[in-house]
């Protein structure tokens, strides 16, 4: 029986979470493969719902749901283990995944987009893509943090929308070390490659980097992105 965790007191304890969920949540989305269960036999499905998603037996639903109540009261590693177990589950938390990833706290939307990406399942694009609080393909018009931002560019790269790619070389200029590393790690692992880019370089190499970066990506944008496969990190 889990542990009563009291309430993150002031935006520290809330930023904390958010920042746990984006390190750690990283790892996550690279060695995560698809737990997705594609069979709908019998009555799993459900009858009474529209769903396009598999729904679960009323024993996991209740699972599902006590978790999602637990959600903004986990931190750190019990938060990531959390996101894994969204992950194992697969589709039928997908609703449930799907209302937290609109969740006005950030940390708690990050969480539910973490798992949505970790599935590896591409259904969840336009799902993803239509969260009523994303504004679009540019960074910081969402009015969310640009963490939560992060995270959902994060999520969509991972499951093959590069149109959300612009929003991680926004995150290669971002003052925080940790938004620069994940921005680079998100690209790399989905494009192969750096542009000679470090994190932790000075700022006038990162820029020079960067403008690489956003060469790069208007190059591939006026090609066609998905024509063919990225080429290997040039340094």
């Amino acid at each position: 029986m889990f542990e009563r965790v009291h309430a993150p007191r002031g935006p520290l304890a809330s930023s904390r979470n958010l920042t746990a969920v984006l390190a750690l949540g990283l790892a996550l989305l690279l060695g995560a493969g698809c737990k997705t269960t594609n069979s709908r036999s019998g009555s799993a499905f459900g009858t009474a719902t529209s769903s396009p998603w598999l729904q679960p037996s009323a024993l996991l639903a209740q699972q599902i749901d006590d978790e999602a109540t637990r959600l903004p009261w986990t931190h750190d590693l019990e938060r990531v283990e959390q996101i894994r177990w969204f992950v194992s589950v697969g589709e039928p938390a997908y609703e449930k995944l799907l209302e937290l990833a609109v969740d006005p706290r950030d940390d708690v939307a990050a969480a539910a987009i973490a798992a949505l990406g970790g599935t590896n399942d591409r259904r969840l694009v336009p799902y993803l893509r239509e969260l009523s609080w994303n504004k679009g393909p540019q960074p910081g018009s969402s009015g969310r943090s640009r963490e939560l931002e992060l995270e959902l560019a994060r999520a969509l790269v991972t499951l093959g929308d590069w149109n959300s790619i612009p929003g991680l070389i926004h995150g290669l200029r971002d003052e925080k070390l940790y938004v620069r590393t994940l921005s680079l790690q998100a690209l790399q692992r989905s494009t192969r490659q750096t542009l000679g880019f470090d994190p932790r370089a000075e700022r006038d190499s990162r820029e020079e980097a960067v403008l690489r970066w956003e060469g790069w990506w208007k190059t591939r944008s006026g090609e066609g992105l998905l024509a063919g496969t990225p080429a290997r990190d040039a340094r």
